[in-house]
């Protein structure tokens, strides 16, 4: 889990190395770049390559009469060998491994990203309910085709993923620490004083739990004006194919055995209209009390 105001192409990095972040967390720091890795530049080679060529110019003209174009000649190629020379130690940031570049960013978004290992297996299954009732929403093609605020649900969705994934996360933590404390033995004189703690988690994850449930009502609408949507969709087919089915009843002469049908196929489809608007209303009565 990446907090949603993390920019997306440093997001898809945290997401795409769980691994490599379990391990810098763990205080492992990826070696720098090796000279070995590094490639060669195109003056590099350039420069490799006329020093031959370089050298038998300088023999040929300290020999002749215009010796001191040779010695211009000369001390050019020693300063143009300095510079690279410098330049050798120096690694440009495209030449980092993608380790370097990786505990970068996650030490500059240290807090903002969460692990498979911050949760225990109870708060993971309630991450697991929230995350698949945004997917339902987000995914839904009544979300897509403007019939729910797309734009609000494409935010708050996500802000309460992270919302919740940041507080079973918390709530993770300190469960852990509490069985550590009961483990090495609680003294009666503050039993009290736990029995305490242990209500403090237990009303925590029961708020957490209904917030996971309110975006779980949320999905169950948007489920429902989905059905509904794709069910309106299929009786719009129907009535297009309508007329070809009527034209051949009339010819066969019997066309008035189809008039209930049409009848019901119209009523069917002003029963679906309703059931998709009542299922949207319902969905953003929902997604209102979300906001609250």
């Amino acid at each position: 889990m990446v907090d949603p105001g993390v920019a997306p192409e440093i997001a898809g990095l945290l997401r795409a190395n769980p691994h490599l972040l379990s391990r810098i967390r763990a205080g492992w720091v990826p070696p720098p770049a090796l000279p070995e890795q590094r490639r060669r530049s195109p003056s590099g080679v350039a420069l490799l390559a006329a020093t031959p060529v370089v050298i038998a110019l300088m023999a040929v003209l300290l020999a002749s009469p215009v010796r001191p174009l040779g010695f211009v000649l000369l001390g050019a190629f020693v300063f143009v060998v300095l510079i690279r020379i410098a330049s050798i130690n120096e690694v440009s940031p495209d030449e980092r491994p993608r380790e370097r570049e990786l505990l970068e960013k996650a030490r500059l978004n240290d807090g903002r990203y969460l692990l498979p290992e911050d949760f225990d297996e109870e708060a993971a299954a309630l991450l697991r309910r929230a995350q698949q009732a945004s997917t339902v929403v987000l995914h839904s093609h009544v979300n897509a085709e403007g019939l729910l605020d797309g734009p609000r649900n494409a935010i708050l969705l996500p802000e309460q993923e992270w919302e919740i994934a940041r507080l079973l996360a918390k709530l993770s933590a300190l469960r852990a620490e509490h069985v550590e404390l009961l483990g090495r033995g609680i003294a009666p004189e503050v039993a009290a004083v736990v029995e305490h703690l242990e209500g403090a988690l237990t009303t925590s994850q029961e708020a957490v739990t209904a917030r996971v449930e309110a975006l779980e009502r949320y999905a169950d609408h948007v489920a429902e004006a989905e059905r509904a949507y794709h069910a309106r969709g299929q009786i719009e087919e129907l009535r297009a194919r309508l007329p070809r089915y009527e034209e051949l009843l009339a010819e066969s002469g019997a066309d008035a055995l189809a008039v209930p049908e049409l009848e019901r196929l119209a009523q069917d489809a002003d029963d679906l209209e309703r059931v998709l608007r009542r299922s949207v209303t319902s969905a953003q009565e929902a997604f209102r009390y979300l906001e609250g």
